[in-house]
C-alpha cells in the first residue's frame, strides 16, 4: 500500500500522534494502517518511560456520575505544565479514566500500592486453592493466581472500560506520546450508595 498524505493524515487523525511518528510507523508497517497502530502503541510505552522521571506541575481534577446517581468515580491526573492541562484532550482523558474507576473499582493505582497484607491475603486465599495441583507447578499456579486476581485489582492494569484491547497504562502511555509530558494518575477514588 502507497503511504500517501491522505494516509498519513488518517492515521494521525485517529490516533492524535505527531505526523512524522505516524509517517515513520507507517513506513516500517509497509502502509498497513493496523500494524502502524500497533507500532505506535510499541513506541508509547518506551516515550512514556523516558518521561518518567520528569516533575509533575499541573493537573486536572475529573468525576464521573453514574447514570441514577449512585456511583461516582473521580481522579485527579497530572502533567507537566498547564498548557497541557487545559487541553480538552487531556480533561477528557481524566473524566474517562475516572468513568472507568466507577465502573471497574480498582482497589489499587499500581503494583507499588500493594501492601504486604494484601498480598499475604491474596496468597492465603490462592494457597487453599493451589493444594490440589502437582508439587511441580504448584508455585507457578499460585504466582499466576495472584498475578490474575492483582491484575484485576490495579487500575493501570485493568483493560480500559471503553476499549479493553488497551490497559489504563496503555491508554496513558498514548497520552504522554501525544502531549510529549508525562502523564499520571496521582489518585482515584470511588464512591457508591451501596
Amino acid at each position: 500500500m502507497a503511504i500517501t498524505t491522505e494516509v498519513i493524515k488518517a492515521l494521525r487523525e485517529e490516533t492524535g500522534v505527531s505526523i512524522m511518528q505516524c509517517k515513520k510507523a507507517l513506513e516500517e508497517a509497509g502502509g498497513d494502517m493496523e500494524k502502524a497502530k500497533v507500532i505506535l502503541r510499541k513506541v508509547s510505552s518506551s516515550i512514556a518511560s523516558k518521561k518518567s522521571d520528569r516533575t509533575l506541575g499541573a493537573g486536572v481534577a475529573a468525576a464521573y456520575t453514574h447514570a441514577g446517581n449512585s456511583v461516582v468515580g473521580a481522579v485527579v491526573l497530572a502533567c507537566e505544565t498547564d498548557f497541557v492541562s487545559k487541553n480538552e484532550e487531556f480533561q477528557k482523558l481524566a473524566y474517562d479514566i475516572s468513568m472507568h474507576v466507577a465502573a471497574m473499582n480498582p482497589a489499587f493505582r499500581s503494583r507499588e500500592d500493594i501492601t504486604e497484607a494484601d498480598l499475604r491475603a491474596a496468597q492465603e486465599v490462592f494457597e487453599k486453592e493451589a493444594q490440589n495441583i502437582p508439587e511441580v507447578a504448584r508455585a507457578k499456579a499460585l504466582q499466576g493466581k495472584i498475578d490474575a486476581y492483582l491484575s484485576e485489582r490495579v487500575l493501570l492494569e485493568q483493560p480500559y472500560v471503553k476499549d479493553p484491547s488497551l490497559t489504563v497504562r496503555a491508554l496513558i502511555d498514548s497520552a504522554i506520546q501525544k502531549f510529549g509530558e508525562k502523564i499520571e494518575v496521582v489518585r482515584f477514588e470511588r464512591l457508591s450508595v451501596k
